[in-house]
C-alpha cells in the first residue's frame, strides 16, 4: 500500500515510490538475531554509563557536588533523547544510500556513541563530560530510531510479536549487561571503554545481513524546512488510533516509572529491609527474567491469536497489580511477589503494544519518524515520574504513590480498547 497523498506525508515521499506498507515474506532467524543484537548493544551502552559510571566520574571531579553534577548531565542528555529519536528517524525516512535507509543510521550512530563513550573515558571536566554523554545519547537515539523502523519495513504483522519480543528480550538483556560492566570494570574509565566496545561489535551482524532496501532518490521531494518540522505533529483527530496508542504507552511507561524510581528509599524507609541496595539488585534482576521470559512467549502468543488489545490491556493491569502489591503489602515477600508481577506484565506488555504500534503507524514512508514520536512516550514518563511521585510521597507516602501509579496503569489497560484499526 502506498501512501495516496504526497502532501499529508511530510517525510516527503510520494505516493509512487512509497516502500510497501505491508511486508510479506517472513524474516529470517539471522536478521531477527541481528536486530536484537544491535537492541542488546544500544541499552548496555545506555544503562551502564546511567547507572554507575555517570556516578563515578562525578564523583571524581567534584565530590561536595556530584549529585548536582550527575542531574546536569543526565537531564542535558535526557533533552537531548527526546528530541533525536523521532529527529534522526525522518532523516532515515529520507535517506537514499546504497546501503538503505536505515543501515546507514544503524551505523553511523553506534559509531558516534562509540566514539563519545571512549571520549568520556578521558573527559577532563563537567562541561565536556556533560557534552559527550548528550553526543551518546544523539547517536544511540539514531540508531534505536532506525532499527525499530527496520521491523515494520521488513517484518509481516503476522511475525510482529515475536521479533517484538525478541527485541525486547534484547534491550533487558542489555540493561543487564550494562549493570555487569559496571559492576565488573573496577572504574569508570575501563567501564566506558568496554560498552564502546560492545556497543560497536553489536552492530556488525545486522549490518552485514541487514536486507535493506534502497529507496531511490526521485522518491524524495525536495527538503522543505516547514514541511520536515510539521511532519512531527500528528494529529490525533485525524489519526485517532495512533493518538491512542502513543497515550497507552506513555500512561503504562508512567506507571511504571513512578513503581521503580523510589525502590531504594521504599526498602529502606517502608519496609525496613537492612540491605536496601542489595534489595534493589535482587528485585530488579527478577523483574529483568521475568520480563524476557514474558516477552519472548507473549510475542508468538499475540501473533498466533491475531490480536493484540486483550493482552496489552491485561498486561497493563498486571502492571497496575504488582504497583497495588507495594503500596498496601509493604513488606520484602510481598516486595518479591511485586517485581515478579511487574516484570510479567511489562514484559508481555513491550512485546505485544509494539507489534500493535506498528499496526497504526499513518505513513508507510515515514515510519522511523512515527516510531521516533512514539518514543517519545518512552522517554517523557521519565521527567514526569520525579515530579509526580515527590510530592505523592511527601503527602501520602509509599501507598498513596503506589495507588496513584496503579490507578495510571489501569487507565492505559481501558484507553487502549479506544484503538478502533487494531483487534
Amino acid at each position: 500500500m502506498a501512501i495516496s497523498d504526497p502532501a499529508s506525508a511530510p517525510g516527503g515521499i510520494p505516493s509512487s515510490a512509497a516502500p510497501d506498507a505491508e511486508p510479506h515474506s517472513p524474516v529470517r532467524s539471522r536478521w531477527i538475531i541481528g536486530v536484537v543484537l544491535v537492541n542488546l548493544g544500544i541499552n548496555a551502552a545506555f544503562f551502564g554509563p546511567l547507572q554507575v559510571m555517570l556516578a563515578q566520574q562525578a564523583q571524581q571531579f567534584d565530590p561536595g557536588h556530584k549529585e548536582a553534577i550527575l542531574a546536569l548531565v543526565t537531564g542535558f542528555g535526557a533533552a537531548v533523547s527526546l528530541v533525536a529519536n523521532p529527529l534522526f528517524g525522518a532523516f532515515s525516512d529520507r535517506t537514499t544510500s546504497a546501503w538503505g535507509r536505515r543501515v546507514p543510521w544503524v551505523v553511523g550512530g553506534t559509531g558516534v556513541g562509540a566514539a563519545a563513550l571512549i571520549a568520556l573515558a578521558g573527559a577532563p571536566g563537567v562541561a565536556l563530560m556533560t557534552l559527550l554523554w548528550c553526543l551518546v545519547q544523539a547517536g544511540c537515539n539514531a540508531a534505536y530510531a532506525a532499527i525499530t523502523a527496520a521491523v515494520p519495513d521488513q517484518v509481516p504483522r503476522r511475525q510482529r510479536g515475536s521479533v517484538g519480543g525478541l527485541a525486547a528480550m534484547g534491550q533487558t538483556a542489555g540493561v543487564l549487561l550494562g549493570a555487569v560492566i559496571a559492576a565488573a570494570a573496577g572504574g569508570f574509565v575501563a567501564g566506558y571503554l568496554i560498552s564502546a566496545a560492545v556497543l560497536g561489535l553489536s552492530v556488525v551482524p545486522y549490518a552485514l545481513r541487514s536486507q535493506d532496501g534502497r529507496l531511490p532518490c526521485a522518491a524524495v521531494e525536495p527538503f522543505s524546512p516547514g514541511r520536515f518540522l510539521r511532519g512531527f505533529y500528528i494529529s490525533p483527530r485525524r489519526y485517532p488510533d495512533f493518538g491512542w496508542a502513543w497515550l497507552t504507552r506513555f500512561l503504562v511507561n508512567l506507571g511504571n516509572h513512578m513503581v521503580t524510581l523510589y525502590l531504594f528509599f521504599y526498602l529502606q524507609d517502608a519496609v525496613h529491609y537492612d540491605q536496601p541496595a542489595t534489595g534493589v539488585l535482587v528485585l530488579t534482576g527478577l523483574y529483568a527474567v521475568m520480563v524476557i521470559i514474558t516477552a519472548v512467549l507473549g510475542g508468538p502468543w499475540s501473533d498466533r491469536m491475531g490480536r493484540r488489545k486483550p493482552l496489552v490491556a491485561a498486561s497493563s493491569t498486571i502492571i497496575a497489580l504488582a504497583a497495588l502489591t507495594l503500596g498496601l503489602f509493604q513488606t520484602w515477600p510481598a516486595a518479591l511477589i511485586a517485581a515478579a508481577v511487574l516484570g510479567i506484565g511489562f514484559g508481555a506488555y513491550l512485546a505485544v503494544d509494539f507489534a500493535l504500534l506498528t499496526e497504526v503507524l499513518p505513513h508507510a514512508g515515514s515510519r522511523a519518524r512515527d516510531l521516533g514520536v512514539i518514543n517519545v512516550a518512552n522517554s517523557l514518563p521519565q521527567v514526569v515520574a520525579p515530579a509526580l511521585a515527590a510530592p505523592l510521597v511527601l503527602l501520602g507516602g509509599y501507598i498513596t504513590l503506589y495507588v496513584v501509579a496503579g490507578v495510571v496503569g489501569l487507565l492505559g489497560a481501558v484507553f487502549v480498547y479506544k484503538i478502533k484499526g487494531v483487534r
